[in-house]
This record gives structure tokens, sequence and C-alpha cells, in this order.
């Protein structure tokens, strides 16, 4: 018996962006660009838009430290049933963020800082958000879910 290989994720984009604020809202009009429209619902596009600003800002000033020189890579790809968008930069393994998860109410009242939104936020806005490190790349992978499997 011959086993059915899954097809390959179809790389759909491939860019790099400067370690500059503002160039997040550059990110997530490009990954949407070179999405076919009918792959995501239109909330699922807005919360995937939201993810991928987040996770460039967070390679921005974590990961290249703000260095504009340094380049967060962006890639965008395609498999049957789900999207993924890669985020890289070059800050190497993340510090380990070890907490509470953010309490809006105890953010307000000063018990939590108002700062560690970033990681809980992208986490909720895809359906699955992995993390890896090779040497100093570190990749944040968001993966949206299509079709049946959305």
């Amino acid at each position: 018996m011959t086993a059915v290989q899954p097809e390959p994720r179809r790389l759909l984009a491939s860019f790099t962006v400067a370690s500059r604020e503002g160039v997040e809202r550059l990110a997530l009009r490009r990954v949407s660009r070179a999405l076919p429209p009918e792959l995501l619902s239109g909330e699922q596009q807005e919360r995937l838009q939201t993810a991928v600003a987040e996770a460039t800002m967070n390679a921005i000033e974590h990961g290249n430290r703000g260095v504009a020189r340094v380049p967060v890579q962006i890639q965008v790809f395609h498999s049957p049933g789900e999207v993924v968008v890669s985020i890289s930069d070059q800050g190497g393994a993340p510090a380990e963020v070890k907490g509470p998860e953010p309490d809006l109410e105890l953010k307000l009242i000063g018990e939590q800082p108002p700062r560690g939104w970033g990681l809980f936020l992208i986490r909720h806005m895809v359906d699955q958000m992995d993390v890896t490190t090779d040497g100093a790349r570190h990749t944040v992978w968001l993966t949206m879910r299509t079709g049946a499997g959305a």
C-alpha cells in the first residue's frame, strides 16, 4: 500500500521589511494582497492582519531591536486547508516569557504592567501560533484554517 503524501505548501509571497516603526502596516497589506480572496472570510482576514501586524512589531522591537538595516522576513504559504504566514527576525531565542496572562482589570489598576498583550493577542487571532529558533533566526508561524477546517 502506498501512503498518500500531503500536498506541499505553496509559497505565495516572500518579502522583507526594514526594522522601522510603522512598517507593520505595509506588511499586513502585502500579506493580504498575496492571498486569493476566496481563501479566508472577511473576519479571518482581519484577524490574520492583526496577528501579522503585532508579530511584525514584535520582530522589529524585540527581535531586531529596532535596527533598521536588520530586515524582518515575511513569507506567505498556502496548502489545502490552511494559510501560513511566517515572520522572522534575527534576535535568536526570545527570553522566556513567564508570567500571568494579561488581565485588563489588573492592568487598569496598575497591578500588571500596561505592556505584555502581544503574544496573547496573536494566539487569540489565529488558529495556531508556533515559534521556532534556528541560530539567530527567530520565526513566528501564524496558521489560519481555510474551508471546512476553518
